[in-house]
């Protein structure tokens, strides 16, 4: 008869410590002769302080305080630790004792099979003869695919670790190393100092090589990672450091190379940071160093064919806008003229809007920015930068009204007024300059909205008038040469990207723009536009077609369905109906396929050092073929070469204990500093411990 125990008589002591009490539940529940016993027979489970007993049979001495226990014995912790054993000794807090013919479960992923298993003041559990692994392990005995076998292991619950004891780590039953000690993180550590997941690599640039990344923990709030890189070209130690504080955080990436590719010493830094002061002010850094142009792509640390160090502070409330920054730029371009960037930046700006008593939005801005170049040469011709410092202070003022009629006509105005002078040394073409600029604007929109069972449709004509009017001396354009024509400045006042240039006299803009909202899913926009105005504008670029009296047709859309599929395009259109820019941008995410697309086209414009036509395909795809397989492509295809540019393979292999990914990617286009390279990549993690998990991993399968 089954029936349940709780403060079972005299017997209270035998499954309760001093604090708590516990429960007993067993088909047969009886004390023999003398008293000193108590016997429970038939599916016995014990409840004692979130942890679980089931056992076949249990029997309590009180006399020596102690608990024999006869398997098979499933014991369930109240941190997720899981014993499994064939007998076992222990007291009645199961906190020491031992386990015989035992296994150790650690968080559903690490088990331990040992002969014998020692528990020592519920804090260490001593395991000896062990056999670790996070694999599967089959009824018929099958090898796993990695096992740790050690002489002793001890598990410190407290600190979450593994000790192994006169440990060999083997694949497939064949012995790879021998340790005589060895520290490992248990699963239940989120954070702690060790090795992580090693990376094979061969590069023809540095050989065949392997990372060994060491995590080290500082503290709960900051740690580093040192990743030693080995190879047959290169000695390299990288370096992680990451820090979080009350209000910010900071990282650091950097890394310092001897290779047979220069004759010095090679090096990189990136810094970035990011701090609340209070009072609303945010404050931003970043530190971006190298020791040469080529160094950040041929270690394949970052792309970047500039730097710029920076830091700023930032303020936004309700009404005002503040922002101050200081940034240094530094050119890694063949080609490209330091002295001419300009590499020193400083830009402080103020805007505040009110809203007066007669109605609209008034809005008050005030900037100072300087640009200053390092060499102490003049400029003297207007083809030429270098030497050219520049100091701007800018003030201005702009009254905006909308007003929406009984008919349903949106009308803006916008009136303004902005002053700039223009400080001016080391140069000989260009003198000081005070510059006012005076701009008014008018557009008219007309939303109409049709709402269908299945989507509502808003098509919107729009139309603009504005006129505005410089007076002063020519300023040199260095902060607005690359302009483009889009849907986001249609309708704009100015549509260069800076303050140098400004827009002047007579022009307009028409334009038509549709949406669509489905309801089931099925949205997509569509935006047709042309500028007008009434004399040509040489200070935008020729390929921008909006210095020209009636600028290219300009054609947008977006397009995003329930099935993933995605669909963002920008092209102009001439009066030939040729194309003369296009920019693509198409993809589906599903369930087992990712894929992306883009195209852009831009033709030949020297002013934006652009001296051929650049044509280029790029597609990046990922394929998940199950649980365990994935496979991702990507390629770069310049098509005016008609050659590959860049591709990449990667290959992705994981089951409950083991990750494998492998990768190859090539580049094709060189320069003076850099050549073209292949580059190979194997990484192997381990799950069961801190470093990996298993969760939602198919396990392997048995044969049998």
């Amino acid at each position: 008869m089954r029936f349940l125990l709780a403060l079972f008589l005299t017997f209270l002591p035998i499954v309760a410590s001093a604090q708590a009490a516990a429960t007993l539940v067993a088909d047969n529940v009886y004390v023999p002769p003398g008293g000193q016993t108590l016997v429970a027979e038939g599916n016995v489970e014990v409840f004692f302080e979130g942890t679980r007993l089931s056992a076949q049979r249990v029997t309590f001495d009180q006399a020596s305080d102690s608990l024999t226990i006869d398997g098979p014995i499933f014991i369930a912790t109240s941190d997720g630790t899981i014993f499994t054993a064939d007998s076992a000794s222990l007291d009645p807090q199961l906190e020491n004792g031992i386990l015989r013919g035992a296994r150790l479960v650690l968080e559903e992923q690490l088990q331990l099979a040992a002969t014998q298993i020692d528990r020592v003041d519920g804090r260490y559990t001593q395991l000896y003869q062990v056999a670790a692994t996070s694999c599967h392990i089959c009824k018929d005995g099958e090898t796993p695919l990695w096992e740790i076998r050690a002489r002793r292991v001890i598990h410190d619950t407290d600190e979450q670790q593994l000790y192994f004891d006169d440990a060999s780590f083997r694949v497939a039953g064949v012995p790879i190393f021998w340790l005589p000690r060895m520290r490992l993180p248990d699963p239940t550590l989120e954070r702690a100092s060790g090795l992580l997941a090693p990376n094979l690599s061969t590069t023809d640039n540095l050989g065949i090589g392997i990372k060994l990344p060491y995590f080290i923990r500082l503290g709960d709030h900051r740690d580093l990672t040192l990743t030693p890189y080995l190879s047959t070209s290169t000695t390299t130690l990288e370096a992680a450091y990451r820090q979080a504080f009350l209000r910010g955080d900071i990282t650091v990436d950097a890394a310092v190379s001897h290779d047979d590719l220069v004759d010095d010493n090679r090096a990189y830094a990136f810094v970035d940071g990011i701090f609340d002061l209070g009072d609303e002010v945010i404050l931003r850094f970043d530190v971006e160093y190298v020791s040469d142009d080529s160094y950040l792509l041929e270690y394949d640390y970052s792309d970047k064919d500039r730097l710029d160090s920076e830091i700023s502070l930032e303020r936004v409330r309700d009404r005002d806008l503040t922002q101050a920054s200081l940034t240094y730029y530094t050119t890694l371009r063949d080609g490209e003229v330091e002295q001419e960037l300009p590499p020193l930046l400083a830009d402080i700006s103020w805007e505040r809007r009110v809203t007066p008593s007669w109605g609209g939005t008034l809005t008050m801005t005030s900037d100072v920015q300087s640009h200053y170049r390092t060499t102490n040469t003049t400029r003297t011709t207007a083809d030429e930068l270098e030497g050219r410092d520049v100091a701007r202070l800018g003030l201005g003022a702009a009254w905006r009204r909308d007003h929406v009629t009984d008919y349903g006509l949106v009308v803006d105005g916008t009136i303004g007024f902005d002053l700039d002078y223009y400080n001016v040394s080391d140069d000989v073409v260009v003198d000081d300059t005070l510059r006012t600029t005076t701009y008014v604007q008018t557009t008219l929109r007309y939303p109409l909205i049709r709402r269908t069972a299945q989507a509502t449709h808003v098509l919107e004509p729009m139309v603009q008038l504005a006129w505005s009017d410089v007076h002063g001396d020519d300023v040199t354009n260095e902060d607005s040469t690359a302009v483009e024509f889009d849907q986001a400045n249609l309708l704009a006042l100015s549509r260069f990207s800076g303050e140098d240039a400004v827009e002047t006299g007579l022009r307009g803009a028409a334009g038509l723009r549709w949406t669509r909202v489905g309801d089931g899913g099925w949205d997509s926009t569509l935006t047709v536009g042309r500028v007008f105005r009434a004399d040509e504008d040489l200070n935008f670029s020729s390929t921008s077609s909006l210095g020209q009296t009636e600028s290219d047709w300009l054609i947008a859309g977006q397009l995003r369905t329930p099935a993933g599929i995605y669909l963002d395009s920008r092209g102009l259109i001439d009066e030939s109906f040729d194309i003369s820019k296009l920019e693509t941008r198409a993809g589906w995410s599903g369930a087992k396929l990712d894929v992306t697309a883009s195209y852009i086209f831009l033709p030949e414009d020297e002013s934006e050092s652009r001296t051929t036509d650049a044509s280029e395909w790029v597609i990046d795809s990922t394929y998940q073929f199950n649980d365990m397989w994935s496979v991702g492509f990507d390629a770069r295809y310049d098509v005016i070469a008609d050659s590959p540019s860049e591709t990449g393979l990667e290959i992705g292999w994981q089951n409950e204990c083991v990750s494998v990914d492998f990768s190859v990617s090539r580049r094709f286009t060189s320069s003076t500093t850099v050549t073209p390279s292949t580059d190979f990549g194997l990484s192997v993690g381990l799950h069961g411990f801190s470093a990996g998990s298993s969760v939602g991993v198919p396990s392997h399968r048995c044969t049998n």
